[in-house]
């Protein structure tokens, strides 16, 4: 085996003697309820469920007027299984049924890589006896989701895509954020499909095939999170986690969640606001892009939370945030909060926020029905709430990206260099070998000039959130792109692609500024076109009330994907 050289796990070291005093670098924000880190998942569950609009059933559940297509949200589960109309054993034979036959599609549709229809059943029997006994754990209780292949996820292995990665490393035991799920009840499905090592912004995977988009088969769903867009798109789950990395060759989960037409689909925030523990192969990045600790003394890529809607998206972030004693030392993060949605105030607040447009870069566009539709909803806003959008100017976005390349490339190189010192490499697929290949050319020199850039666009960028609260722009600057026949077995490499596709989403992984995207509409071909909202350190309350409110505005617009499946089952 090669040499790895790492530090002292961070979770072995002893951090009761240093002293940890709270320092507020923001005003806090309205109408928000602050949540315990340190406290019981479910309790911090309970008050995100609180925060929440008033839940009526009664237009989803009875009468005549079903709707005919529905993103079933995980409080419709809560209240399927509260009345007694489905259990959790009755939705996971549903569930296994869709995984089974995905292979059998033509084309075929591989969601999962790691897949135990017995352990399913297992997790959904002890929920279904929870909900019977009346001793339900929390309201995430019974929700089936989705874990993507790079995160520790027992009794599965991990194996980022790879065809070998668990071969030289064991899972012993869950990921933070995965632990954190199950103690709340959520029943875990598998381990989801994704591009290999998360090295690609198509979720293309010659490995073990490449997920289809719901919307278009014969499109991306996108990548590298491929696999747990496609499983929340598609209706078959609620929820999936997903990780979330950046770099010009390494894909974000912002892009196949919008590819995929989600509802207020990611979650990014590096700035410490959750740990994550992974593992520690090609994730455990050594330090700067990405958030949260592993099993080495590394870092890893930040998380990333895929919903079909906006409430579901802050049960979820509520379960898993918390912050790690060595993040809380060193980026002094503010106290994590959730906006309150039931408030009087919150159509107030919402008038009050200050929309930032750097236009030049929104119109920056594959194709103009991106930014129209973009566009349309910025007004939309302020006719509806008051939100006033105001010019700004990003300065050095072309340096900004290559800042991001080389260190995200850097780092990953780093990971995972001694496994291809010995031997592993002639295994990767052709398109991480040239990423590789690429990343090798970088020198000390250029990372040390990539994170002095990044302390500069650091500066520009809260420089502009003196002016403005949040920064929006298109999600990406392209729509699904095709899936060309000769990728499906050998991968494909289209920088031409990959730009357009991580033109928007940089910012959020370099800096580490806490961001989502919002599914707003489509484009002429009926594909989905997504508006990324972008928020101050730990602003996360800001950009979930905003996105609450375009999800409302947004609503009817809503197309059912190709592949749908109706877990629930209402007609």
């Amino acid at each position: 085996m090669a040499k790895r050289r790492v530090m002292v796990p961070a979770h072995e070291l002893d951090f009761s003697t240093v002293k940890y005093e709270q320092q507020a670098i923001q005003e806090a924000e309205p109408s928000v309820v602050i949540v315990d880190e340190e406290g019981n998942p479910t309790d911090r569950v309970k008050s995100a469920l609180m925060c929440l609009p008033h839940y009526d059933p009664a237009s989803f559940w009875s009468g005549d007027s079903l709707p005919s297509f529905r993103y079933w949200k995980i409080r419709d589960y809560a209240y399927a299984y509260g009345s007694k109309l489905v259990t959790p054993s009755m939705v996971a034979e549903e569930i296994i049924s869709v995984i089974e036959g995905c292979n059998y599609h033509k084309p075929p549709t591989p969601l999962l890589i790691s897949f135990d229809a017995e352990e399913i059943r297992k997790q959904a029997a002890a929920s279904t006896q929870r909900f019977e006994e009346g001793n339900r754990l929390s309201i995430l209780d019974g929700i089936f989701m989705a874990i993507k292949d790079d995160i520790d996820c027992t009794p599965h292995p991990t194996k980022g895509a790879s065809t070998w990665k668990h071969e030289v490393r064991s899972v012993e035991k869950d990921a933070i954020s995965v632990s954190k799920l199950r103690s709340c009840g959520a029943i875990l499905i598998g381990k989801a499909n994704m591009h290999e090592f998360g090295m690609g912004t198509t979720g293309n995977n010659p490995n073990y095939g490449t997920t289809r988009n719901p919307h278009a088969h014969e499109r991306y769903t996108g990548g590298s999170s491929s696999g747990p867009a496609a499983i929340v798109a598609s209706g078959l789950c609620s929820a999936a986690l997903g990780t979330d990395g950046g770099g010009r060759f390494h894909s974000h989960s912002f892009i196949p969640l919008w590819c995929s037409g989600l509802e207020n689909n990611l979650w990014k925030d590096k700035h410490g606001r959750i740990v994550m523990w992974i593992w520690d192969c090609v994730n455990h990045w050594t330090n700067s892009i990405n958030s949260g600790g592993c099993h080495t003394s590394v870092r890893i890529r930040c998380l990333s939370i895929g919903f079909t809607v906006c409430c579901g998206r802050k049960l979820m972030y509520a379960a898993i945030l918390g912050s790690s004693p060595e993040d809380r030392i060193s980026l002094k993060p503010s106290p994590p909060c959730l906006p309150v949605l039931s408030s009087l105030e919150n159509s107030k607040i919402l008038g009050s926020l200050r929309l930032g447009k750097y236009t030049e870069w929104f119109n920056d566009v594959h194709s103009t029905d991106i930014s129209d539709v973009s566009e349309d909803v910025l007004n939309l806003l302020s006719k509806s709430h008051g939100c006033k959008t105001i010019e700004i100017v990003i300065p050095e976005i072309h340096e900004m990206r290559t800042a991001h390349l080389v260190s995200i490339g850097s780092e990953s190189l780093c990971s995972l260099n001694p496994d291809l010192e010995d031997g592993k490499g002639v295994k990767l697929t052709y398109d991480t070998r040239a990423n590789m290949a690429l990343f090798r050319t970088f020198t000390a020199s250029d990372y040390v000039a990539g994170q002095c850039l990044r302390r500069r666009i650091m500066h520009y960028h809260m420089e502009i959130f003196k002016k403005v609260d949040v920064i929006v722009t298109p999600t990406t600057g392209m729509t699904a792109p095709k899936i060309p026949a000769s990728s499906l077995e050998n991968g494909e490499s289209n920088m031409q692609i990959t730009g357009y596709l991580m033109r928007f989403i940089i910012a959020g992984n370099l800096l580490g500024l806490p961001a989502l995207t919002v599914p707003v509409g489509y484009d002429k071909q009926g594909l989905p076109i997504g508006l990324q909202l972008i928020g101050r350190p730990w602003g996360e309350a800001t950009i979930l009330r905003l996105a609450s409110a375009i999800e409302e505005l947004c609503a009817k617009s809503r197309k059912k994907p190709a592949s749908f499946y109706d877990i629930l089952k209402t007609k």
